[in-house]
């Protein structure tokens, strides 16, 4: 099932996209996509409303899509978890996951304006497979139990400003976490329909040229050791999401790309989870 949330920021309402494309308004089933729906069965709920028929449909004619979970309590990343993005920024392969947090304010919808901060000289580009957990987690005993609360995946842009991240602190938060740094979307994908989440290519362009083609098959520390490897270290809540890692392709690890400036557009896709476009604009 591919959920979403559509409407103005913060007047957003939850829908469910069909298999041919149609747009259904989950209004009658519940007040928005956050982690109290995904806790209390609002899938099933959902599910059991688009087969018994009758909800109504959504004119998609420039209606916005917002990001597809309301109010992420945490946004919590992981750096380096591809070989060959490690590789290109000269860092060694890391023995255990490197963890970060991202402020979930910074999380938009997947087709909203991107700001690139003030003073900003170094702001890049990083796809990422977005996980979003289902029901709360904590001292998961291994990748068996942790696949269990894991509500979906989405597409995530892991927008990051390098000079911040890198050169301003010893922490990475100062990069990651400035206003609408985290386009998230379209949808959420259930982990039913998803697959295998080690079984995904993601994309992303900038100005129509190709920056990244990686698969998450080539990531250091696959999604569910990810998850059971967090929830020792912290109380995963339903409607949180996980950036699991960007492959290769970054403007970091590319010498002599430009990083973004105001009027470049990135578009971003990952198998089965559908494609994002963004274009960036000035704080």
């Amino acid at each position: 099932m591919k959920l979403l949330r559509v409407g103005a920021p913060g007047q957003e309402r939850p829908a469910v996209r069909t298999d041919d494309g149609r747009l259904l308004d989950l209004s009658s089933v519940a007040s928005d996509i956050d982690g109290t729906f995904l806790v209390s069965g609002g899938v099933d709920r959902a599910r059991a409303a688009v087969e018994a028929g009758g909800l109504p449909e959504l004119d998609t004619d420039g209606l916005r899509i917002g990001a597809p979970v309301a109010r992420p309590g945490k946004v919590i990343c992981v750096g380096l978890n591809y070989r060959d993005h490690a590789a290109e920024t000269g860092a060694a392969i890391p023995p255990r996951p490197v963890v970060f947090m991202k402020d979930p304010g910074t999380v938009v919808g997947p087709y909203d304006a991107v700001l690139i901060p003030r003073g900003s000289v170094k702001t890049d580009w990083e796809v990422e497979l977005g996980v979003v957990i289902g029901r709360r987690a904590r001292y998961l005993s291994g990748p068996e139990e942790a696949a269990e609360v894991i509500a979906g995946y989405a597409v995530s842009h892991d927008v990051s400003e390098r000079e911040f991240q890198l050169e301003y602190s010893s922490q990475w938060d100062l990069g990651k976490s400035c206003e609408t740094f985290n386009p998230l979307g379209p949808w959420l994908v259930t982990a039913d329909e998803a697959g295998d989440p080690q079984d995904l290519a993601l994309l992303l362009s900038v100005n129509g040229v190709k920056r990244q083609h990686g698969h998450t098959r080539d990531m250091i520390f696959p999604v569910h050791e990810i998850v059971a490897y967090l929830s020792r270290y912290m109380v995963l809540e339903p409607g949180d999401v996980i950036n699991t890692g960007t492959p290769a392709g970054v403007a970091l690890g590319l010498p002599g790309t430009p990083y973004l400036r105001p009027g470049d557009t990135v578009e971003l896709e990952i198998d089965g989870l559908g494609s994002q476009r963004q274009t960036f604009g000035q704080a």
